[in-house]
């Protein structure tokens, strides 16, 4: 009898073992979130390297005592913010299976690529030609506002201000230029559905794109509002 009891004890003993070793690898642990993170900023890398730019991170911790639900199908990581705006960008780790669940992870990235830099001294309403531009590399999301990375978008665009040798051309530095200036003789297209007419006109404003200006026709020297729709030319709807 003492046998069996003493059989019996076990076998409850090994079940239990059994069960809570199953429950243990059905729970989501800090060692599963933070593998499928640098799965998930392994795959960032690769990217931006197919960009030409290199990336380095760091991962935070997590608390070893988390157990969360199981996530059959593993966790959805992103960015919570854009990681080309800060070096401490936080990653959002999230299960949408039965038992849902979400946590943060922070991380350190570093992404490090060609800038655009200022080749010269330029004065406040400048047009950005290409020999006023060098790229040199720098870190990217270090940099307060965005660089801009593309040659092609920076050239022709205005200084809006005074800016030193070196300093990396952001978003804030430029603008577009206006399209039509303050006494530029312009042309005004009159429209009216799949008609239009053309007259000549005077700008008596400056103007970008989209926007809308005062105009002189010329033929009939009214005044009128016009949109801006492109270099020298404006649109009225009649």
């Amino acid at each position: 009898m003492r046998i069996i009891i003493l059989r019996l004890f076990t076998c409850i003993a090994l079940l239990c073992a059994s069960l809570s070793s199953a429950m243990a690898v059905e729970k989501t642990t800090p060692d599963v979130i933070q593998k499928a993170a640098r799965q998930f900023l392994d795959r960032f890398t690769e990217d931006a390297r197919a960009k030409g730019q290199t990336v380095t991170y760091t991962l935070g911790t997590l608390d070893s005592r988390i157990r969360l639900a199981p996530c059959p199908s593993g966790p959805d990581i992103s960015f919570s913010s854009d990681p080309m705006r800060s070096t401490q960008p936080t990653l959002e780790v999230q299960c949408n299976d039965k038992r849902p669940w979400r946590l943060f992870l922070s991380a350190t990235v570093s992404i490090q690529g060609d800038g655009l830099i200022a080749a010269r001294t330029l004065t406040r309403g400048a047009r950005v030609t290409a020999d006023m531009i060098e790229a040199k590399p720098i870190v990217l999301n270090d940099v307060r506002r965005g660089p801009i990375t593309d040659p092609q978008t920076l050239i022709g665009m205005e200084v809006r201000r005074s800016v030193n040798a070196g300093t990396v051309f952001t978003a804030d530095i430029v603008t577009e230029p206006d399209a039509v200036t303050r006494g530029d003789h312009v042309i005004i297209v009159a429209r009216s559905g799949p008609v239009e007419v053309e007259s000549r006109g005077k700008a008596l404003a400056n103007a970008h794109v989209g926007e809308q200006v005062m105009v002189e026709n010329l033929h009939s020297s009214r005044t009128l509002r016009a949109t801006v729709t492109g270099p020298g030319r404006v649109e009225v709807l009649m």
